[in-house]
């Protein structure tokens, strides 16, 4: 493709914008990281069960084709539609000030949060009113490296699929499920019916992050412990950038933590207290998987 101002060059940057990826149910993926992410996941499902396609098409320089010439030959051996673009075209086709040669247009496959807690989830990361898409893909790429389960956004959160969230997730996201458009309180009862303990991160909670995972240490293999316990399974529900929790997650919570502050920092940004949180939680289960287990919540009613 050579014209930047062609037909398909229009549609593939218009999904820059939620109302065209809403209608049309896909998105972008930027960058070699993220492409290879991507591609990888398209040929493990293609292999698996010769559906779910995970990336539509794939538009690549030539500079990049040979540079990225494995991603690019998975693409091409998996059923993608692999079309070579000129540096004008790719450039129109992205907002990316400095685009990297790969671009993929993806279907967007929303996982629903019935079958992620039916697969028995042990940690979860859940995103309330967050509408930053660096913070948002940041804890998204925490949350994969740190073993999480799934993400789950509220209805209020930034689209996950909004370009600047794929790009800060650096292929994280085709790596685990991710379920948005949650409704807090719906979301809350199912995570405790489902035997999830709900943890809030707040800098005012009455719960000291370090003293959990002193208490979850000390009692090692052994039964729970009271109170919030790092070895059960466990949702992590963070707050607005700027607001933090309101008072529907603080009390809807099973407690409040806060991460304790050593130095003269007055507090922590959210992406940053998502990692310390989720890898306190990892740790304890890793160290202890058997223990801290709680039975389910009976259905109400």
């Amino acid at each position: 493709m050579t014209n930047p101002r062609s037909e398909r060059v229009r549609s593939v940057r218009a999904l820059a914008g939620r109302s065209v990826r809403s209608r049309t149910g896909t998105f972008l993926a930027e960058g070699p990281q993220a492409v290879r992410e991507a591609v990888a996941a398209h040929a493990a499902a293609r292999a698996s069960s010769g559906a779910g396609a995970v990336v539509h098409d794939l538009y690549v320089t030539a500079a990049a084709a040979q540079r990225y010439a494995d991603v690019v030959g998975t693409a091409e051996r998996s059923g993608v539609r692999v079309v070579e673009v000129t540096d004008e075209v790719l450039a129109a086709m992205t907002d990316t000030v400095t685009p990297q040669g790969l671009l993929a247009v993806c279907p967007q496959r929303p996982a629903r949060l019935d079958d992620v807690l039916a697969a028995g989830p042990r940690l979860l990361a859940v995103l309330d009113r967050v509408r930053d898409p660096g913070n948002a893909g940041t804890v998204l790429r925490a949350a994969d490296a740190a073993g999480a389960d799934a993400v789950v956004l509220s209805a209020a959160s930034v689209d996950v699929h909004n370009p600047k969230v794929v790009r800060s997730t650096a292929g994280s996201l085709f790596h685990l499920p991710v379920v948005a458009g949650a409704g807090l309180e719906a979301l809350l009862d199912a995570l405790r019916a489902a035997g999830v303990q709900v943890l809030a991160a707040d800098g005012t909670g009455e719960h000291d992050l370090d003293d959990l995972a002193d208490a979850a240490a000390l009692a090692g293999s052994g039964p729970p412990v009271a109170g919030p316990d790092l070895r059960r399974p466990t949702a992590w529900l963070f707050g607005n950038e700027a607001q933090g929790l309101d008072d529907a997650g603080r009390d809807g919570a099973d407690a409040v933590v806060r991460v304790p502050l050593h130095g003269r920092a007055e507090s922590l940004n959210l992406a940053t207290a998502a990692v310390v949180c989720l890898y306190a939680s990892a740790r304890a289960q890793r160290r202890h998987p058997a223990a801290g287990h709680a039975p389910a919540a009976p259905p109400a009613g």
